[in-house]
């Protein structure tokens, strides 16, 4: 007899308890279908093969399953094998109280956590992948370097320095799962060379700084302006984290004079910049800014990701190292076991190398412009007494409000609109504002067939009167 039955059969974890072997096994199944273990329309291994793994009869099985598909457990069909029968699902026990009702009206998503990711090239990736997987090497499935592999860092590598501008090599590349991964790991890398301060943005993202306090440094706030991170007394601090291409959430680049301000503390302090590169292929208005990096390379940290030029799920960004934290950084990554999928990076080299990424990046940003111009213009109509800011390039607006309105008074009216918005003061440190009541609104999130009426709730929600 073939072998096939045995090898095109699925596993199936069963305990018989009790003498009785048919009703133990009646008994197990019906319990692993009632408790969810085994879900509707699963294909159920075959009499024989599910009788070998037991090392019970054939026909033990066969009567058990011809018991539970005259109970409604299974379902049955000559030539299709056994599966788990449909039924009716029991209603669900209410744990807690009903979720607030700006979480249940919010149909349309303003905020800024996320890009259009209906936009993500699905038939260029999986081109990609097929192309790395048919030409890797066996050995980039097996444990890998926890830098990442090769073909990624040298790729990257490539592309950040003709694009980005970046001072980079091959070597001096490690792959992580995205900005706050690798944040936490230059951090952790930090906190164990003696430093205790990181000087952070007073409006940023609160995750940032959760991170840094949970490494075991303190974080004190830089004041921002409309010329980004005001630089004055940064002594006691061991590093510094900003968003010089485009500060978020404002939106504005870090004035050059500042650029330079910067990477001459971190020289003369040997101190370290972490530079999150927020944004920086998606600019609109103005030309290309340069990675800060490149002017003090080695005490910067360039951080940069594929989640808003491709998708946030694919869990897969990229830093640049000075030569002094290398080892330290990698035996962090190494040690906690924290590796990116070899799969993901050999596609997103091939995504890279091919050319595809250049494209991937250049549509995207033509689509959002247009998000942009379309927002701008429906509030310039309909509310023009609100101010619109930090525009030039990204993935959200600043709206500064006029005299009046209250920040959380309109993020309330735009809920019972069914908008999630948030007010710039939810990205402020303690004690710190943004100068004024704004709403910072995300243009990219909503799906392209629902951005229309998503603006013009907004309007509805900012129009005077």
């Amino acid at each position: 007899m073939p072998d096939s039955w045995a090898i095109s059969s699925v596993d199936l974890h069963l305990d018989l308890a009790g003498p009785q072997v048919r009703a133990g096994l009646e008994a197990a199944l019906r319990e692993a279908v009632r408790g969810g273990r085994l879900l509707p329309r699963t294909r159920l291994p075959s009499s024989r093969a599910l009788a070998t793994d037991l090392g019970i009869a054939r026909n033990t099985v066969a009567d058990c399953y011809a018991q539970l598909v005259a109970e409604g457990w299974l379902a049955a069909r000559q030539g299709s094998g056994t599966w788990v029968a449909e039924r009716v699902p029991a209603p669900a026990a209410v744990t807690g109280p009903p979720p607030p009702a700006a979480a249940r009206q919010a149909r349309y998503d303003l905020r800024t956590w996320a890009p259009d990711v209906a936009a993500f090239p699905r038939q260029a990736w999986l081109a990609a992948g097929r192309k790395a997987l048919a030409t890797a090497p066996a050995l980039a499935l097996s444990y890998t370097d926890p830098r990442g592999l090769p073909e990624l860092r040298t790729a990257l590598a490539g592309y950040l320095a003709r694009a980005r501008g970046v001072a980079v090599t091959p070597d001096r590349v490690v792959v992580c799962a995205g900005f706050a991964q690798g944040l936490e790991l230059v951090c952790e890398a930090m906190r164990a060379r003696g430093a205790t301060t990181l000087a952070a943005e007073a409006l940023g993202h609160s995750q940032h700084w959760r991170i840094a306090e949970k490494c075991g440094l303190s974080v004190t706030a830089v004041p921002v302006d409309n010329s980004g991170a005001v630089l004055g007394n940064l002594d006691g601090a061991d590093a510094l984290l900003l968003t010089p291409t485009h500060q978020f959430p404002l939106g504005v680049p870090l004035a050059p004079a500042r650029r330079r301000r910067a990477a001459e503390w971190a020289s003369s302090a040997g101190a370290v910049i972490i530079e999150d590169d927020y944004d920086g292929e998606l600019r609109y208005d103005r030309p290309a800014v340069g990675a800060l990096q490149a002017l003090a390379p080695e005490h910067v940290v360039y951080a940069g990701t594929a989640s808003k030029s491709l998708a946030p799920g694919l869990r897969l960004g990229w830093l640049v190292l000075p030569a002094r934290l290398m080892d330290e950084v990698v035996a962090v990554k190494a040690g906690a076991g924290r590796l990116s999928s070899s799969l993901d990076q050999l596609t997103l080299a091939e995504f890279i190398s091919s050319g595809a990424y250049d494209r991937q990046v250049r549509r995207v940003r033509l689509a959002y412009r247009r998000r942009r111009d379309r927002l701008v213009a429906a509030l310039h109509a309909s509310a023009p007494q609100v101010r619109v800011t930090g525009i030039a390039a990204g993935l959200h607006a600043v709206l500064r409000l006029p005299p009046g309105p209250r920040e959380d008074g309109l993020v309330a009216r735009a809920a019972r609109h069914g908008l999630a918005v948030e007010g710039l003061s939810a990205y402020a440190m303690p004690g710190h504002d943004g100068g004024g009541p704004a709403l910072v609104v995300g243009y990219a999130t909503p799906p392209g067939h629902a951005y229309s009426t998503a603006v013009a709730r907004l309007c509805a929600v900012l129009a005077p009167g």
